[in-house]
This record gives structure tokens, C-alpha cells and sequence, in this order.
């Protein structure tokens, strides 16, 4: 960016204060924020003149008021698809940590207190063979449905739309257009929909309790898609088996309920952190903002109307 472009940098990894952008956004021509960054109208009221490319470091512009920002003629956007193998990635990671509960066995021997092998000690369950629900089959959710059915899972899945019958063939998905009936029949959930008003708390208390007792919920996607509280009163009443969680309603405020629960497993926000993914999100801004700046549309634009 510094080759192409007048350039201010934020060396310090961590997000902008409100003032910060504030500052920001009054002098730039184009602000790339993170998914962090709150860019929100109020915000957008105070922009100068002279923005007018917001472009996003990363997929998700759920934290963006787009509508707001296009009706004050600035465009935004994003970096599809960079992180959809990473993100899968993780998904299967912590499905794997949660049935064959991987963080219990390293937490025993980092005590010390392993005293050997035994028959009944550490039982887990076995993937193959179960339902993985997916919620949301985009990208990612196309990306999870290959590799959970690679280690001979039953793929399921619920969508806003349904896949053509040739991409739903090729992945062996079943569609379930009742999203209830698809969460009591399912063995383990993948949430992987974007954070939208039409999806938050998709997961609500009540469809929480229509899963199997012996289910387990696993979350890669946006913490507010899940009711945190009413998804932690249940794991706490063993009404779920488990879950994997590597995002939070609350951004990095976690309810501290979670923590102490041996059948949950927390990430910090890890299912993008590749060198791979970092790199490849930084080309798409760039290649974003170079074609805006040559007079033409960035082939990543966000659309209000499609989101």
C-alpha cells in the first residue's frame, strides 16, 4: 500500500478507539478498517468530505452500516473468500476437540496427573457416522460440508436459499427448509450464516432445546447468531453435550459461566488466523482500492440490497 498510495498505518495491533476513527474518517479518502472497527451512522455522519471507499479488511461487514454509508455516496468493500478454508478448517477442529474432548486430555497431562492408559478413561465419541447440521451454506458452510462428509459424517443443512441440485449432489447435502426439524434430528450444529438482524439469535433458547441432549453446537461464524446466555444455562444443565466456540456474543467479553465448563471448548477468534488468510485478505484490499482509485467499481463491492 505504501508503494501505491499515501499511506497512514496503525502499527499498533488493536482496535481504533471512537475517537481515533473519528479522526480517521475526516481526512481519508479511503478507511480500511478490520471487523473489530464500529463503523456505524452516527460515525458516518462525521466523515469528511473526501471518503469515499470504506475498504474492509475481511469478510464479515455486519459491523458496517452499509446502507448508511452508500446514501452518503462512500462504497464498501470486503475480502470474500480468503478466509473460507481456514474457518472450515477450524469448524472440524473444534467438532473434533468437543466429542473427543481433546482440551480435557491436554489439561490431565499438563496436571501431571495422568497415571496411564485405561479402558473407560477419556471416552469420546466417534464422528462417523453422525448429522452435522450446517446453518448457513455459503463459502465456509460448502467448505465444512466437504470435509465433515471426508471423515464419513452425514451432511445436513439449512440455508436461505437451496443449493442447485447439482452443487447439493456433489456435496451428498440434504436441505431441510424448517430449520427446527433440522436442529432435533442433528448430532452436531455448525453455525456458518453471517451476523444479519434476520439472524440474530437464530439460535434462540427455544430452538437451543429442541437439540438432542447428547448434541453438540460448534461456532465459527458471528457470537450473536447464538444466545449466549440461554446456549450456557443449558450446557450447564447438561441438556447439551458440548460445544466449541471460537466466537462470542459479546466480542471478547465472554460470559465467564463458559469458562469453567469441561465440555466447552473456547478460541479466541482463531478461525481466520492463518499467515495464508492474513496475506490474502491485504491483496484484496489493495486490489479494492487500486481499482477504485483508477475510476473503476471494486470487484469486491458490497451491495445493501444482497446482504
Amino acid at each position: 500500500m505504501k508503494e501505491l498510495f499515501d499511506v497512514k498505518l496503525r502499527d499498533d495491533d488493536s482496535p481504533m478507539s471512537r475517537a481515533q476513527l473519528v479522526e480517521a474518517i475526516q481526512d481519508a479518502d479511503v478507511l480500511v478498517p478490520t471487523v473489530t472497527d464500529f463503523i456505524d451512522a452516527p460515525l458516518l455522519a462525521q466523515a469528511g468530505e473526501r471518503l469515499k471507499l470504506i475498504a474492509n479488511y475481511g469478510a464479515g461487514v455486519d459491523r458496517i452500516d452499509v446502507a448508511t454509508a452508500r446514501q452518503r455516496g462512500i462504497l464498501v468493500s470486503n475480502t470474500p473468500g480468503t478466509v473460507t478454508e481456514d474457518t472450515a478448517d477450524m469448524t472440524i477442529a473444534l467438532i473434533l476437540a468437543v466429542t473427543r474432548r481433546i482440551p480435557e486430555g491436554l489439561r490431565v497431562m499438563g496436571s501431571g496427573d495422568w497415571a496411564g492408559w485405561s479402558p473407560t478413561a477419556m471416552l469420546g465419541g466417534r464422528i462417523s457416522g453422525r448429522r452435522v447440521g450446517i446453518l448457513g451454506m455459503g463459502r465456509i458452510g460448502q467448505a465444512v460440508a466437504k470435509r465433515a462428509a471426508a471423515f464419513g459424517m452425514q451432511v445436513h443443512y439449512h440455508n436461505r436459499k437451496r443449493l442447485r441440485p447439482e452443487v447439493e449432489q456433489a456435496l451428498e447435502a440434504t436441505y431441510w427448509d424448517s430449520l427446527d426439524q433440522m436442529v432435533a434430528r442433528m448430532d452436531i450444529i455448525s453455525i456458518n450464516c453471517p451476523h444479519t438482524p434476520s439472524t440474530f439469535h437464530l439460535m434462540n433458547a427455544r430452538r437451543l432445546k429442541l437439540m438432542k441432549p447428547d448434541a453438540v453446537i460448534v461456532n465459527t461464524s458471528r457470537g450473536e447468531v447464538i444466545d449466549e446466555n440461554a446456549l450456557t444455562r443449558m450446557l450447564r444443565a447438561g441438556e447439551i453435550a458440548g460445544a466449541g466456540l471460537d466466537v462470542f456474543e459479546r466480542g471478547h467479553e465472554i460470559n465467564p459461566r463458559l469458562m469453567d465448563l469441561p465440555n466447552v471448548v473456547l478460541l479466541p477468534h482463531m478461525g481466520s488466523a492463518t499467515v495464508e488468510g492474513r496475506q490474502e485478505m491485504g491483496e484484496k484490499v489493495i486490489v479494492n482500492i487500486k481499482t477504485f482509485a483508477d475510476g473503476h467499481r471494486p470487484p469486491d463491492l458490497v451491495v445493501p440490497g444482497v446482504l
